[in-house]
């Protein structure tokens, strides 16, 4: 078992910056790939950045390319999401989540088939 907790959200003004932090516990050594995901009300949950853990691979989605990165501290078990420029859309409830074998369900919208989750951290951003 993998255990996942977020934190970091908040709120914050129309292109401030905020910086999420995922802890993994647990059963670590078994994670291919971790990432977050977002949801907003009424909205489909969708694949915002993954990594491959150990590797140099990462993924992201086409609305935060360039102002989103993701990074990890394998030292440390957490993984982070760097978030800048950030937009009134980029408001949502931010999950971590992981997988054990594939890093696709981030842009295949597969999220059901992750093994992992998080239990969600807040982002507002206002204008």
């Amino acid at each position: 078992q993998v255990q996942l907790v977020e934190s970091g959200g908040g709120s914050v003004q129309t292109g401030g910056s905020l910086r999420l932090s995922c802890q993994a516990s647990g059963y670590i050594v078994s994670t291919y790939c971790m990432g977050w995901f977002r949801q907003a009300p009424g909205s489909e949950r969708e694949g915002v950045a993954a990594a491959y853990i150990g590797g140099a691979g990462t993924y992201y989605g086409d609305s935060v390319k360039g102002r989103f990165t993701i990074s990890q501290d394998n030292a440390k078990n957490t993984l982070y999401l760097q978030m800048n420029s950030l937009k009134p859309e980029d408001t949502a409830m931010y999950y971590c989540a992981a997988d054990l074998a594939s890093c696709s369900p981030w842009w295949e919208g597969s999220w059901t088939d992750l093994h992992y989750w998080g239990q969600g951290t807040q982002v507002t951003v206002f204008s």
